[in-house]
C-alpha cells in the first residue's frame, strides 16, 4: 500500500514542519520497523518517548514523522505536528488502510472477567452458522485457518486496521473484539463504530499507578464502550450490581439484558451439571420470548452460564436462531479456558489458564462439583516471579486435588528443579503427588495414570502454544500432547 503524506493527511488537523511531500508506504510507531518510505509515530509512553528514537528512525531511512512537538532533525524531515500522536495514529492508519473497519460488523465485548469466553463462543456459532467470524483478543487472532499471537488483549490501532484490511479482503464479514479498559484511553479504538458491544461484568482489576488510579475510573474507562461507539445493540448482565450504570446513558441502543436471577430479556434457570464419557458442563434452560430452549455447555459453573446467554444474545442480532446456537454450543470448547481434550475414554481432561491460587482453587472447586473418582491437578509455576504464588498454587492443590503433578510452566532462566522444589515446601504433609521436571513428560504421566471416573485438570498454560525457557519461546502444545500420548496408549491396548 503506497498513499501520499499529503492525501494520508487531508482530513486531519495538523501543522507541518518542513516541506516535501513523500510517498508513505507503511505507518509505524516501532523504531525497529523504520525504514525509507514509513511515516514513524513519536508517542509517550509509560517507560520511553517515541521522540527520543526519532534520529535513529531518521538514519534508518525515514523521512516522515508524526509528532507532539517540532524535534531537531535534518531539514530533509518532515514532522507532522499534532495534540496527541496516538489518536493521530488511529485516525490515520484507517485512511491508510482504506478504513476497512467501516465495512465490517464489529462486536465489541467489554467487562472484567469473561470477555474471552464470550468473544470466543459468539466467533465460534457465528462461523458454525455460516458467518465468516473473526476474533481479536487474549487468545490472539483468529480467522478461517489463520491463527496470529497478539501483545495486547485489544492491539494498538495500527494493528487493527491492518487486521481489519487482511480480514476484509480474505471475505471476513463480522469481527468479534474483546476491549480492554485501556482501549479508549490509549485511543486504540478511535474511530470505530461497533454495531454491538456487550457487558460480562465488573469487579476490581487494573488498578495501579500506571493502569486506572481508582476503581470510579476503571468502571468509567470500561463505561465509554456504551456510551461512545454508537452502538445499535447492548448486551448486558442484569445480575451484576453495575449493569445498569453501565449502558442506561447509551443512546439509539436497543438494550438486551440476560439474567438468572431478575427479569430480563434472555433468562437462564434450571441448571445442571453433566458429564460424559470425556466430557463436562453444564445444562440450563434459556427463556427468550416464551420460548424454552435446552442449553449445553461444555465448561462448568454458573459463570459459564452467563457467557453462554450473553453469546447467544449476541448473535440473535445477526438472525441466527436460539435452537442454531444451541447446536453449535454443545461442541464447542475455548481453548485454554476449561478447554476439553476428549483423549482418553472413562476420563475428563481440561486445559485452563489457572495459573495463580485464587484461579486454581475456583477451578478445582468447580471440579469436585462432579464427584470424580480422582481429581488429578497438573500444575507449575513460572521462573522469576513471586514466591507468593507459588505458595498458593501448593496449598490449593493440597487441599482440593487428590493428586498433583508439579512441572514446569515458562521457567525462563530459573532452574525448573529449584522451582518445583519451592512449590512442594509449601505442599501440605498429608498431599499426595509427584513431580517430572520435563512438562511434557509430565503430561505424559497425567494420561498413562488417568483411569475411568477421573478428571485431569492441566493449569497454568492455557492457551499458550509455547514453553519460556531461557528467554526463547519453544513450541508447546497441549492438547497435541495429551492426544498423542492417548493414542500410543490405545496403540498398545490394541497390541495387547
Amino acid at each position: 500500500m503506497s498513499i501520499s503524506l499529503s492525501q494520508l493527511l487531508r482530513n486531519y488537523p495538523h501543522s507541518i514542519h518542513g516541506s516535501g511531500d513523500p510517498v508513505i508506504t507503511d505507518v509505524i510507531y516501532d523504531s525497529r520497523k523504520a525504514k525509507a518510505g514509513c511515516l514513524f509515530f513519536c508517542m509517550p509512553g509509560a517507560r520511553s518517548d517515541g521522540h527520543t528514537y526519532a534520529p535513529a528512525v531518521y538514519a534508518a531511512g525515514c523521512r516522515a514523522f508524526v509528532v507532539e512537538r517540532v524535534l531537531d532533525l535534518p531539514d530533509d524531515a518532515v514532522q507532522v505536528v499534532v495534540p496527541a500522536s496516538r489518536a493521530a495514529l488511529a485516525a490515520l492508519s484507517a485512511v491508510f488502510y482504506g478504513e476497512p473497519a467501516k465495512k465490517l460488523t464489529l462486536i465489541g465485548v467489554g467487562g472484567t472477567k469473561g470477555k474471552t469466553t464470550t468473544a470466543l463462543l459468539i466467533h465460534g456459532i457465528l462461523c458454525k452458522c455460516g458467518i465468516d467470524s473473526a476474533y481479536i483478543g487474549s487468545n490472539g487472532v483468529f480467522y478461517q485457518d489463520k491463527h496470529l499471537e497478539t501483545v495486547n488483549t485489544t492491539p494498538e490501532s495500527r494493528e487493527l486496521h491492518r487486521m481489519f484490511r487482511e480480514m476484509l479482503d480474505a471475505g471476513v464479514t463480522h469481527v468479534v473484539m474483546e476491549v480492554s479498559s485501556l482501549a479508549p484511553a490509549t485511543h486504540r479504538i478511535d474511530g470505530l463504530t461497533f454495531d454491538t458491544v456487550l457487558f460480562t461484568n465488573l469487579g476490581r482489576d487494573h488498578i495501579s499507578p500506571t493502569e486506572h488510579a481508582t476503581f470510579e475510573d476503571y468502571r468509567d474507562a470500561k463505561r465509554r464502550l456504551y456510551t461512545e461507539f454508537g452502538a445499535k445493540n447492548i448486551i448486558w448482565n442484569a445480575d451484576d450490581n453495575h449493569g445498569l450504570y453501565m449502558v442506561q446513558d447509551a443512546k439509539n441502543a436497543r438494550l438486551l439484558s440476560y439474567s438468572l436471577r431478575n427479569q430480563a430479556v434472555f433468562c437462564g434457570s434450571e441448571l445442571s451439571p453433566y458429564r460424559d464419557e470425556t466430557s463436562l458442563g453444564i445444562d440450563f434452560t434459556l427463556e427468550h420470548e416464551g420460548v424454552r430452549t435446552a442449553i449445553r455447555l461444555r465448561t462448568p459453573g454458573a459463570f459459564s452460564i452467563y457467557n453462554g446467554m450473553a453469546a447467544i444474545a449476541a448473535c440473535t442480532c445477526y438472525g441466527v436462531s436460539i435452537a442454531d446456537c444451541a447446536a453449535a454450543l454443545r461442541t464447542i470448547s475455548i481453548n485454554g479456558r476449561f478447554e476439553i481434550v476428549d483423549a482418553v475414554p472413562g476420563a475428563t481432561f481440561l486445559i485452563d489458564y489457572a495459573h495463580n491460587g485464587l484461579s486454581l482453587t475456583n477451578a478445582l472447586r468447580e471440579l469436585r462439583a462432579y464427584e470424580p473418582k480422582r481429581l488429578i491437578c497438573l500444575f507449575g509455576t513460572v521462573g522469576g516471579r513471586t514466591q507468593e504464588r507459588r505458595k498458593e498454587l501448593a496449598e490449593a492443590a493440597s487441599q482440593y486435588a487428590d493428586y498433583s503433578i508439579i512441572t514446569s510452566d515458562n521457567p525462563d532462566f530459573e532452574s525448573s528443579d529449584a522451582i518445583i522444589a519451592d512449590v512442594v515446601s509449601h505442599m501440605s504433609a498429608d498431599a499426595l503427588y509427584t513431580t517430572v521436571a520435563d512438562r511434557e513428560e509430565a503430561i505424559r504421566l497425567a494420561v498413562r495414570i488417568a483411569e475411568t471416573g477421573d478428571i485431569v485438570l492441566l493449569a497454568g498454560k492455557g492457551h499458550e502454544t509455547y514453553q519460556l525457557i531461557e528467554g526463547k519461546k519453544v513450541p508447546f502444545s497441549e492438547r497435541a500432547i495429551v492426544l498423542d500420548e492417548a493414542a500410543k496408549l490405545s496403540e498398545s491396548l490394541v497390541t495387547l
